[in-house]
């Protein structure tokens, strides 16, 4: 039995392929409670990088989309409100084996570009891997959904605000960049941590959907469930990776708590609005 700095030394990064742990995974008898607490979290490298790679580029895309969905030019709003509509009107899990299939599709239908003198080949096979594959359903998912927050927001904000932009002049980019966006984001930041919250809970999902583990190089539920699988016990696998998730989510609670107390650093501490923690049971 191996002890619990082996473990670490083995399988820290062992998530990120065989070339950064141990070749083979801990099978049977030897398997202890380290080496699923390390190799679990070590998963949790996975879920944590869909989930903050997805929020950061869907943040802005769907600021981009929220604008446009609030323009009042036909050929902005109407795309805009195709894509919330598809993604949030179909469940994520559908999402994923959509996107696999056509992944899978899309090599069969990409060919050379002949351009004379040189000839350009597209290779997309790497669009059905997990790392990128998935993390395009995860951030054009959560693009959606943040993209309605958002707009909901831009049509809440004051009245009074506007017109006190106008009295000083400012219309167009600067009047969005200095007064419309940062009352956006006060409005709709406790809304949008909670799609942080979800969207990270959702990267579970990764593992239920067609993108396949490569090379033993799982998220945390994968090994979970491996463990489970070897040792035919799932009451230890599974509450690690749920104290995992617990963890991150007090974290993310916190950063973006710590957020929204500086968009709202401007009010009076009895007014500023407060995170409440709104789980979803059904998207």
């Amino acid at each position: 039995m191996r002890t619990c700095a082996e473990s670490l030394s083995d399988y820290g990064l062992r998530a990120l392929g065989r070339e950064f742990g141990a070749t083979l995974l801990p099978k049977g008898a030897d398997i202890s409670l380290c080496d699923q607490v390390v190799l679990i979290g070590s998963g949790m490298l996975w879920n944590l990088y869909f989930a903050l790679v997805a929020v950061v580029l869907g943040f802005w895309l769907a600021t981009a989309i929220a604008v446009a969905k609030g323009s009042a030019i036909r050929w902005l709003s109407a795309p805009a409100k195709a894509f919330i509509f598809v993604f949030r009107g179909s469940p994520l899990f559908i999402q994923f084996f959509f996107a696999y299939e056509f992944f899978q599709i899309l090599p069969k239908v990409t060919g050379t570009l002949n351009l004379g003198l040189v000839e350009l080949s597209v290779t997309t096979g790497w669009l059905t891997r997990a790392w990128l594959g998935a993390l395009i359903v995860l951030f054009l998912n959560t693009s959606a959904y943040t993209a309605e927050i958002f707009h909901g927001a831009l049509r809440s904000v004051p009245r009074g605000d506007m017109e006190a932009a106008d009295a000083y002049g400012l219309s167009g980019w600067p009047r969005f960049r200095r007064i419309t966006w940062p009352t956006m984001l006060r409005l709709a930041w406790p809304s949008y941590t909670n799609e942080a919250i979800f969207l990270f809970h959702a990267t579970t999902l990764v593992f239920f959907s067609g993108f396949p583990a490569w090379q033993q190089s799982g998220d945390a539920l994968y090994y979970a469930r491996y463990f489970a699988d070897q040792t035919f016990n799932p009451f230890v696998a599974y509450p690690i990776i749920a104290a995992y998730f617990i963890l991150a989510t007090l974290g993310i609670i916190a950063a973006f708590g710590a957020v929204n107390r500086r968009l709202n650093r401007h009010l009076p501490r009895e007014v500023r609005p407060k995170f409440r923690y709104r789980p979803q049971i059904i998207r």
